[in-house]
């Protein structure tokens, strides 16, 4: 068996609306899908033009998670300590960096540049943690 992609990945938000207008409104991803399956909203955005690979943006409850796990999750998710993490690129760190700035995103650490590439990073509102890296060319 061999796999050739990872196609969605997932994170918790509380304000599935909130989500958007920050990965949508602040960071640029585009939406893919907004759909009403009836016991859960599917909510994905993905970075422009790759709609191959996209993040669900998933408001802790059914089907995965029952009543009391999902009170637990919001409430592990409110201090910070259950948010998930997404590593993204970029041409130019300094220059995203500054725009993230000007649009009052929550930084929690300036570009530094390391063995890898000069990397900083974020959080959304929610407490997910967000690396946002331009990468130097590998060997």
């Amino acid at each position: 068996m061999t796999m050739n992609a990872i196609s969605r990945s997932q994170i918790y938000v509380l304000d599935q609306d909130e989500a958007l207008d920050f990965y949508i409104g602040k960071l640029g991803l585009e939406l893919n899908t907004d759909q009403d399956l009836g016991f859960m909203r599917w909510l994905t955005v993905n970075v422009p033009g790759d709609r191959e690979r996209e993040i669900l943006l998933e408001k802790p409850g059914p089907p995965n998670l029952d009543p009391v796990t999902a009170e637990q999750v919001r409430e592990l998710l409110t201090k910070g300590a259950a948010g998930g993490f997404l590593f993204m690129t970029t041409d130019d760190a300094h220059k995203t960096y500054e725009e993230l700035v000007a649009k009052g995103v929550d930084i929690t650490d300036e570009p530094m540049e390391r063995p890898y590439g000069i990397d900083f990073g974020i959080r959304d509102p929610f407490g997910n943690r967000i690396r946002i890296g331009q990468m130097f060319e590998r060997p």
